[in-house]
């Protein structure tokens, strides 16, 4: 929507506090119409080019008008108040300046990140790591890996399902895999993942898994006034034992990652420092 057809727009409005301007100042365009001022600052249609498609509805446009203006006086009343009680020892010159040259750091360091790291991380990697660090991964509440099935008492499939999570094939689990995703509400089938017991027991009747009494519901067939659940428990890691590596991994890999980003940009520096040493000059403090 062109700023033309806006201002036309907003000056059909008489229920609102958008002020279509009686008189601009000399900097701007005479159809550059003032939306609103917070003593002397002053903001423009102009500054809201580009804010609308060109198809958008004249009501629309100005529905988002007003929530930007909205918006920006009571940024502006409190940057202004901001001002007037800006500490007397506030060095806003110097806190720019580092803002600035943390800003500038951060980002030459990203390019060094994205040029440079290697984010491959092997397998071995991972198990040394484990192996170094598994006393950190202690857990705190057990896990397991299971096999689940939440599915309506009324799927076209029911049957099918049942039978297939009753023979508990190999060759039939994409079989199964198929028919759960059309059919079931919620389903866990993935052998190798982890959930923590409180999680998955909240898709279940109350009480029926809890952190107490899993180890001993090693498979069933339940049913309520809307589903029937399928449970199959894999293997269950108890609470305050080492979480398993296959638990961990993604974090063990962030953890990894995170020291090769720092090693690179320490190594940066070094680099930087031997290849420039002979611009440096240290001028040893002498306490008077």
């Amino acid at each position: 929507m062109s700023l033309n057809r806006i201002s036309a727009s907003l000056l059909s409005i008489t229920s609102i506090f958008l002020f279509a301007c009686q008189a601009t100042p000399s900097s701007q365009e005479a159809s550059d119409a003032i939306l609103a001022t917070v003593q002397n600052k002053s903001l423009y249609l102009s500054e809201l080019d580009g804010m609308f498609a060109e198809d958008s509805p004249a009501e629309d446009s100005i529905k988002i008008i007003n929530a930007y203006v909205e918006r920006w006086i009571r940024k502006s009343l409190l940057m202004q108040e901001a001002e007037k009680n800006i500490p007397k020892d506030l060095n806003i010159d110097e806190l720019v300046r580092d803002y600035r040259a943390s800003l500038v750091q951060y980002t030459y360091e990203q390019t060094i990140v994205e040029q440079e790291l290697d984010s491959i991380i092997t397998k071995r990697e991972l198990n040394e790591f484990y192996e170094k660090n598994k006393e950190q991964y202690q857990l705190d509440a057990p896990i397991i890996r299971c096999n689940f099935i939440k599915i309506p008492q009324n799927a076209a499939k029911l049957s099918e399902i049942r039978n297939l999570w009753q023979a508990n094939k190999p060759e039939n689990h994409q079989n199964l895999l198929d028919l759960c995703n059309t059919n079931a509400t919620e389903y866990l089938l993935a052998d190798s993942i982890w959930y923590k017991v409180d999680v998955l027991a909240k898709e279940l009747p109350k009480g029926t898994i809890t952190s107490n009494n899993v180890g001993g519901r090693k498979a069933f067939t339940i049913q309520d006034n809307d589903f029937v659940y399928f449970f199959r428990l894999l293997e269950l890691v108890n609470r305050k034992a080492i979480a398993p590596l296959s638990y961990i991994e993604d974090q063990a890999a962030k953890v990894i990652l995170h020291r090769r980003k720092v090693k690179l940009l320490e190594e940066k520096k070094e680099e930087l420092y031997d290849q420039q040493t002979n611009q440096i000059k240290v001028f040893p403090y002498k306490p008077s």
